[in-house]
């Protein structure tokens, strides 16, 4: 029997959507929270800047949370974005897909569940996927009452 490549996940993404009585299924709290650690652990220790994590837990079709953080250069991204692949290897995940690290203002390390965007500053505020994600959005925006002639 011939395995087809890709992780459960990737493979239903190909898949495509789910019926509705079939929600996603989170991934564990606690694996979660260890892989967060080892992702935010490394960026600092690389010297990231402004990072955010974001919990898209039922919010998401991809991941339960997002990682984003700003490098000041190519070079400082394309480092963090090495160091993290080996630091993730350690913590037991083998199979990590980096994009754009070939010097570019954007990699994006798909770690499973996890998803970690290295921007630099200026792509940052232009992608604004903090805003794009962030729970402000979640709140329902509040009406005006309609002007009545008293």
């Amino acid at each position: 029997m011939v395995k087809a490549p890709g992780s459960p996940r990737k493979k239903a993404a190909a898949a495509g959507p789910r019926k509705a009585a079939e929600p996603r299924v989170p991934a564990q709290v606690e694996w979660l929270d260890r892989i967060q650690g080892v992702v935010t652990a490394s960026l600092e220790d690389d010297k990231a800047e402004d990072i955010l994590v974001l919990d898209l837990t039922g919010r998401a079709a991809f991941a339960d949370r997002m990682v984003i953080a700003t490098g000041l250069a190519d070079r400082q991204i394309g480092a963090m974005a090495t160091h993290l692949e080996e630091k993730l290897e350690e913590a037991g995940i083998k199979r990590v897909l980096i994009e754009g690290a070939g010097g570019s203002d954007w990699v994006l390390i798909d770690v499973g569940d996890i998803v970690v965007h290295l921007f630099k500053p200026e792509a940052r505020a232009m992608y604004a996927l903090e805003k794009m994600w962030g729970k402000e959005l979640d709140e329902p925006a509040h009406s005006v009452p309609p002007e009545t002639d008293a």
